[in-house]
């Protein structure tokens, strides 16, 4: 009974907080909100935030202060507005050793880094799903990479980077047995594990290979962050069950006081794969890369990786004590502290990296979990912020010295000062908050002006939608010595992590249009008079361009049901923001969207003989709705020529 009695009160207990708050939903908006709020027309945001998409598998972006959407980036779920895993281009970006998968849950976000700051090159973001980590160019807001992580299972402890983007890091929420090992599900403790993947970025392209894995026992790793400054050379995970429970964790994950903070010096693992100290084995995994200059996505199986075990490399890992079901492990803008989350804990430990250092120095260690060294509680611990709330999940920072801590079930965030870990202010959420984002505010240089939670419920926030409500983020002011809400505003999907990033560190680089001469898709068509229609055998290549306002051709004769036909379509503009759409009637897939200079491809398989229109679907001037065509479709067999055209009107005289 005690194990059921403690879940109970907490939710009891959160159940009152948001009971009261409901009553007392507008008193928290102060009469100057909306004027720090308020982007005039024509103004831009001074943010770019980043937002997961959770099970949408997308990214969304959204302005801030103004919490305008500007764009969702789809990633991992397929996306009918534009084509993406769709198009003959774009389908290896979801390839798998599982085949296509068109969906994922896309839980957490992170920027790239210079020295420890924003650079604005990359977004990286994971697939907690089907294990994979994307790269996202943010010159053009498209995904360009996606490397599936092999021996993983829940994606969710990631992509989280070092400080100079030298590895992005994965870790396994759920431990399974490496590789196809059929054990029974009872044999957790003898063969499940958990895994760390290194994965290398190149510091010029951004292309990722996994560097080596890191074979761990049998637990769940959560969040994590890498060290900075003096803690650079190591990287922090929260963990859960360590008791290696497989049944009813609810209960069973939740015996011991408390679980570890896992703590890697990837350097040190950097030298000992290099001195060969890992062993290769065989691991089958999908690498999935975008071609900006052949504008196509290509897929290619990697057959193995580097994995090292703690016991053939000391000093590698240590595990630090922290109250158990941690959410969060997050480093403050020093690399001194780093901060531990206990969902059902009512403090906050914060460690001292100094400390940890010393106490492997002089082995003050309290036994080992499974042949890892466990250094003592008080000999890591910096000290512990008392009574912060109920359900501390996640922790960010500003720019002076200040931390701010959500609670989940008492639905607050919570200001407290690093320097001696006493509160300073908190701040009602509506309600439920998860996860909160301060922009730069896991990076060496957090900002100290504004603060967004993601709330996981929004009950009386917006209008209501049916049995599910909008997801919720609200905007706070962190400028002062109190923090204020300023906004409410809907999100896409539901969010988990966020990123933003100053506007001006990535606006003026955007690629406005593609040069058509640049074009290397081997299907581009350079200018109106190149246009074509090619048959071999049942594939029929259209070979089509786009320019406001008509497509050439725009009128197809010679085709036949069961052909397969590939409308490779070129967007011949060579101005900002003058995309063209193509759809055709009873397509069972998508619409295209191509870019100016941008070649994309459609497969269209017709069933039934007739007459489909296709046409432009992206508004491009006044006669968009001129911008249309015909394909004939004949029966299968029928002697119809292939010809094809535009401009060209039949003499019709002898038909009258």
């Amino acid at each position: 009974m005690k194990r059921i009695f403690l879940p109970l009160c907490l939710v009891a207990s959160v159940a009152f907080v948001q009971s009261c708050k409901m009553k007392n939903t507008t008193s928290a908006v102060k009469g100057d909100a909306d004027s720090k709020v308020y982007v005039a027309p024509g103004k831009y945001d001074e943010y770019y935030n980043f937002v997961s998409g959770g099970f949408n598998g997308q990214v969304s972006v959204y302005g801030l202060p103004s919490g305008r959407l500007l764009k969702l980036i789809p990633v991992f779920a397929v996306f009918p507005e534009n084509g993406y895993g769709y198009s003959e281009e774009t389908k290896a970006m979801l390839n798998t050793t599982n085949g296509q998968i068109p969906w994922d849950d896309q839980h957490h976000l992170d920027l790239s880094q210079t020295n420890g700051e924003q650079d604005g090159r990359w977004l990286f973001a994971n697939a907690n799903n089907t294990p994979r980590i994307a790269r996202i160019d943010l010159k053009t807001f498209k995904t360009v990479e996606i490397l599936q992580i092999p021996n993983s299972a829940g994606n969710h402890s990631s992509p989280f980077i070092t400080e100079n983007t030298e590895y992005v890091v994965a870790g396994t929420r759920f431990s399974v047995p490496l590789g196809a090992e059929d054990v029974p599900i009872s044999s957790f403790k003898q063969n499940f594990h958990s895994t760390a993947s290194f994965i290398s970025v190149d510091k010029n392209s951004g292309n990722m290979s996994i560097a080596f894995q890191i074979v761990l026992p049998g637990m769940n790793l959560d969040l994590s962050h890498g060290g900075k400054g003096p803690s650079h050379d190591w990287f922090f995970f929260s963990s859960y069950n360590t008791e290696q429970a497989y049944t009813l964790l609810e209960v069973n994950a939740s015996q011991k006081d408390k679980d570890y903070i896992v703590a890697v010096n990837w350097k040190k693992a950097e030298e000992y794969a290099k001195a060969g100290k890992g062993k290769k084995v065989p691991a089958d995994y999908a690498h999935n890369t975008y071609d900006e200059g052949k504008q196509t996505a290509t897929s290619v199986i990697e057959h193995d990786v580097l994995l090292l075990d703690p016991k053939d490399c000391p000093d590698m890992i240590y595990m630090i004590p922290c109250p158990k079901s941690p959410h969060g492990c997050d480093i403050d803008p020093s690399g001194e502290y780093i901060v531990g989350s206990g969902k059902l804990a009512a403090l906050i430990p914060v460690f001292s990296f100094s400390k940890i250092i010393k106490a492997i120095g002089s082995k003050q260690f309290e036994g080992d979990f499974q042949g890892i060294p466990i250094i003592k509680y008080e000999a890591a611990l910096y000290g512990e912020v008392q009574k912060p709330g109920l359900g501390p999940l996640h922790t960010e920072f500003d720019d002076k010295g200040n931390a701010y801590t959500s609670m989940f079930l008492s639905s607050e965030v919570v200001k407290w000062s690093l320097k001696d870990l006493k509160v300073l202010d908190r701040a009602p959420t509506y309600y439920s908050v998860g996860h909160l984002m301060i922009p730069g505010g896991d990076t060496r240089k957090p900002s100290g002006k504004y603060l967004v939670a993601y709330n996981k419920i929004t009950k009386d926030r917006f209008l209501p939608t049916g049995p599910e409500l909008a997801q919720s983020a609200q905007l706070y002011d962190i400028s002062g010595d109190k923090m204020q809400l300023l906004l409410d505003y809907p999100t896409i999907g539901e969010p988990h992590y966020a990123q933003a990033c100053l506007a001006s560190l990535i606006q003026d680089k955007q690629v406005k249009y593609y040069d058509i001469n640049k074009n290397g898709n081997e299907f581009v068509t350079m200018g109106e008079k190149k246009a074509n229609v090619v048959r071999k055998g049942n594939r029929v290549d259209v070979y089509m361009t786009a320019i406001r306002s008509h497509l050439v051709p725009d009128n197809i004769e010679g085709v036949f049901v069961g052909d397969d036909i590939y409308f490779h379509v070129t967007n011949l503009e060579q101005d900002w923001d003058i995309p063209h759409g193509f759809a055709i009637k009873n397509n069972p897939n998508a619409e295209l969207l191509i870019m100016p200079g941008e070649t994309v491809t459609l497969k269209f398989t017709p069933q039934k003989q007739g007459i489909y229109p296709f046409y432009c679907t992206d508004f491009c001037s006044a006669l968009h709705q001129e911008m249309s065509g015909y394909l004939r479709v004949s029966p299968k067999g029928s002697n119809t020529p292939l010809k094809f055209g535009t401009g060209e009107t039949a003499d019709t005289s002898a038909q009258k």
